[in-house]
């Protein structure tokens, strides 16, 4: 579904998946039930619920929700209110979108939508996965807040995506290490984008958001819950290449995050505390389970080299902006600059991109960032890109 020539969905089959997804009760197992089901998830809008009721998994218990959801909305024509009430700057990325991230369909409960804020083009590297996590406690210790924040700095440097929760501890020490260093951090949050935990994150969370990039699978407006928080997990796992663990109790989300990275046979870094610490026993556990040891963050990239931020640098003579960076011609680079503008035109994907200038992907990935940071260009909901 998420392959690279599958074709955008339509605004209005988009705008009926994000209206099915808002509904109590309709997770990825049931909307896609109902999907398969009915010619469209329109005709599944207006459909009595006795065929509702026959579908699988479906139970008496989802009428009485689903019913007044319907009639919030209106059952006749409810696009109208929902197309404003989506609104205010947030982008969407949905299953159907050739960038969403294809390990996202590895999870037991894959995410219905994925709203983002922040730099667009770097989904091109999180489709694929192509970004590092780092988690942990929110009460750490002084040693690892300072190696979570050196992190941050080490991978921003070599040219990762450091994805974390924004959480107290050391998600925020790691998001500041990566901002500190001009990186781009990914904030996967536990409430909607337009909420903020802990609120003295306010600051923060606007610098990931304005540097990098904030996710939530929580439409705006949505009503936090306790579980939301651990659910992150699984989404910072998906979005990653490597995991790395800095410090954590017994009792912890990041074990959660580390338990699914087993599962998906991520390779997983820990690095080592005070066995006397209570808010390192459950990392330290890990290193006996066969993690590996990181000792210090230069470790980490000497063994996952560099990161796809960076890679867009390497002399390449088949690689356009590459090579006009090795070159140093700033003539070259600005006629590569205004060759992306021109062909950006009212909007265009990558793909498109791709096939009208015959550059690779990565370059015109490195472009397109260099333009957003400009302030050039806008991402765009299913990731086109126009002119600003």
């Amino acid at each position: 579904m998420a392959a690279r020539n599958h074709r955008p969905w339509a605004r209005e089959r988009r705008l009926w998946w994000l209206l099915w997804s808002g509904c109590p009760g309709i997770g990825s197992g049931r909307l896609q039930t109902l999907d398969r089901a009915f010619v469209s998830l329109a005709a599944a809008w207006r459909a009595p619920w006795e065929a509702l009721a026959r579908l699988p998994g479906w139970h008496a218990g989802l009428e009485e929700p689903l019913t007044s959801y319907r009639c919030r909305w209106g059952v006749e024509d409810p696009l109208p209110a929902w197309s404003r009430h989506c609104g205010g700057g947030v982008g969407v990325l949905l299953p159907g979108d050739a960038s969403w991230p294809s390990a996202m369909k590895q999870l037991a409960r894959p995410p219905l939508a994925l709203y983002w804020k922040g730099r667009g083009t770097l989904w091109a590297s999180l489709q694929s996965s192509q970004a590092v996590a780092v988690v942990g406690t929110r009460r750490a210790s002084d040693h690892g807040l300072l190696m979570a924040r050196r992190l941050g700095a080490v991978l921003a440097e070599a040219g990762w995506p450091v994805v974390s929760g924004l959480a107290e501890g050391i998600d925020g020490a790691v998001h500041r290490g990566c901002l500190e260093q001009g990186g781009v951090p990914v904030g996967v949050l536990g409430t909607p984008l337009d909420r903020v935990y802990p609120r003295h994150h306010a600051s923060l969370q606007a610098q990931v958001g304005t540097q990098g990039l904030l996710v939530s699978e929580l439409p705006p407006g949505c009503r936090v819950q306790a579980g939301h928080f651990a659910s992150r997990n699984r989404l910072q796992v998906a979005l990653a290449a490597a995991l790395v663990v800095v410090e954590c109790p017994e009792r912890s989300g990041a074990l959660l995050s580390a338990e699914l990275a087993w599962k998906h046979e991520l390779p997983i870094w820990v690095v080592p505390a005070d066995a006397g610490k209570t808010s390192a026993i459950g990392s330290n556990r890990l290193l006996v389970q066969g993690a590996t040891p990181l000792l210090t963050p230069a470790d980490l990239i000497a063994s996952i080299g560099k990161g796809p931020l960076k890679s867009a640098s390497r002399t390449s003579a088949s690689t356009p902006l590459a090579s006009c960076r090795a070159l140093g011609s700033a003539t070259s680079m600005e006629s590569k600059r205004q060759a992306l503008l021109g062909a950006l035109g009212s909007g265009s994907n990558l793909d498109q991109l791709s096939l009208d200038l015959g550059w690779s992907g990565q370059d015109i990935t490195a472009g397109l960032l260099e333009l957003e940071l400009a302030g050039l260009v806008l991402a765009q909901p299913g990731l086109r890109w126009r002119l600003r």
